[in-house]
């Protein structure tokens, strides 16, 4: 078990999938505050597979490191927990590393920042491989850990349905 408490067999699983299809990965992540990056390389030899890991955390460094666009995040843009930020970081981390394999988590962990239309445990996750790009959008229960590692683990299932 990592500190965040995955279960090891899962993350294994993804390095597993990810090194017999000869893939490297890189995220960028938002409300996780790179746990996703960690978990990824909690094993030994993550360096031949693993990228990059960019932790976005405010508007400015999605615009400036990952190019997203700033309407995304003016009055008339979906903000920052949204499938556009969240597909525009994907589509970012693949130009900037050039990597096969883009994870991108963007969410409200809480326990404040919540609104009627985005409470507290919305999370949006994209993933990128080659042209294809899949976002999705959670609404985890419990504790700002809790929501974390939920973001987390969706991330790593998103991963094994998407390269298997």
């Amino acid at each position: 078990m990592t500190e965040l408490n995955i279960a090891r067999d899962q993350i294994l699983e993804v390095i597993d999938k990810l090194i017999a299809k000869k893939l490297t990965i890189a995220t960028a992540e938002s409300c996780t505050g790179g746990w996703l990056a960690q978990v990824l390389t909690s094993e030994p030899g993550s360096s031949s597979w693993f990228q990059s890991g960019f932790v976005t955390y405010s508007n400015e460094s999605k615009q400036s490191l990952l190019n997203v666009p700033s309407e995304f995040f003016g009055c008339d843009g979906a903000g920052a927990v949204s499938e556009e930020v969240v597909t525009a970081m994907a589509k970012g981390v693949i130009a900037i590393c050039k990597t096969n394999l883009a994870i991108t988590i963007s969410g409200i962990a809480g326990p404040e920042g919540g609104t009627r239309e985005k409470p507290v445990g919305t999370v949006w996750i994209a993933w990128c491989w080659e042209q294809e790009i899949r976002a999705k959008r959670f609404l985890f229960a419990g504790d700002r850990a809790q929501v974390r590692r939920a973001a987390v683990e969706a991330a790593l299932l998103g991963i094994l349905e998407l390269v298997s």
